[in-house]
């Protein structure tokens, strides 16, 4: 299998395969975009709702972090389509590839497309299950102790602008707990990308801070180097989220 040192030029190697600047960045970005746009509009050709498969994919995302895991821990080779930005449109396209054929399978079928499409990322992620025999039990209970403390603080935090929001300054109807979960169930999928995205950072701050794993990105580094702790991450991930 050819390495990125003698599949590219040097130009293109120097250029998006030796870490993250703010050049590629914005070039890794456009490149997003246009992706997002082309699955909107592939979306609205096929009338399915992009919602439906919110958690089928979840495999596919796994199949994405662990690989690039693998690589960065010397189990893969770096090769062009297992590091970024390679990596990540490889297994956008094979999501894609796998989402039309389990399309395909529920017109013809009748076949359950979420549930197809779940199954064949599992089965695309069991050899990189394998593959992760000596499991950091450690590193995993530090990352899942790290993410339920930062929910739980944006969760209070929440609550806390709502309940003064609504209690305080504006004379409607009160706001209490259980009317707050009614709403949190109501924009489960907004909380459950925040969560996500939480998941990531607390992921990320356990692995820099006690594993001695280095942050590639380059807002998240500046950030550490402005304010000197990468707990930066938390409330970068939640403002660019709320933004977006």
């Amino acid at each position: 299998m050819p390495t990125v040192d003698t599949f590219l030029p040097d130009i293109i190697q120097s250029t998006f395969f030796s870490g993250y600047t703010v050049f590629n960045t914005v070039v890794y970005t456009l490149i997003l975009v246009a992706f997002i746009l082309a699955i909107i509009r592939m979306f609205k050709k096929l009338e399915f709702d992009p919602l439906s498969i919110f958690y089928s994919i979840i495999p596919f995302i796994f199949l994405g972090s662990s690989t690039r895991a693998l690589v960065d821990n010397g189990v893969f080779p770096k090769t062009v389509f297992l590091i970024t930005p390679g990596l990540y449109i490889l297994v956008g396209l094979v999501t894609i590839l796998s989402f039309l054929f389990c399309i395909y399978l529920f017109t013809k079928k009748g076949i359950d497309y979420r549930y197809s499409l779940f199954f064949i990322g599992l089965i695309l992620s069991l050899p990189n299950l394998v593959l992760f025999s000596n499991v950091n039990f450690t590193a995993i209970i530090y990352v899942i102790l790290t993410w339920i403390v930062s929910s739980l603080i944006f969760l209070g935090l929440v609550f806390l602008v709502l309940y003064i929001k609504n209690n305080i300054f504006k004379k409607i109807e009160k706001l209490n707990l259980s009317k707050f979960i009614d709403k949190m169930k109501k924009y489960k999928i907004n909380f459950s990308i925040v969560l996500a995205h939480l998941f990531d950072a607390s992921t990320t701050y356990v692995a820099v801070e006690y594993f001695n794993y280095y942050e590639q990105h380059v807002l998240p580094n500046a950030l550490n180097q402005l304010f000197d702790t990468y707990l930066t991450l938390f409330p970068m991930k939640i403002i660019v989220i709320v933004a977006v």
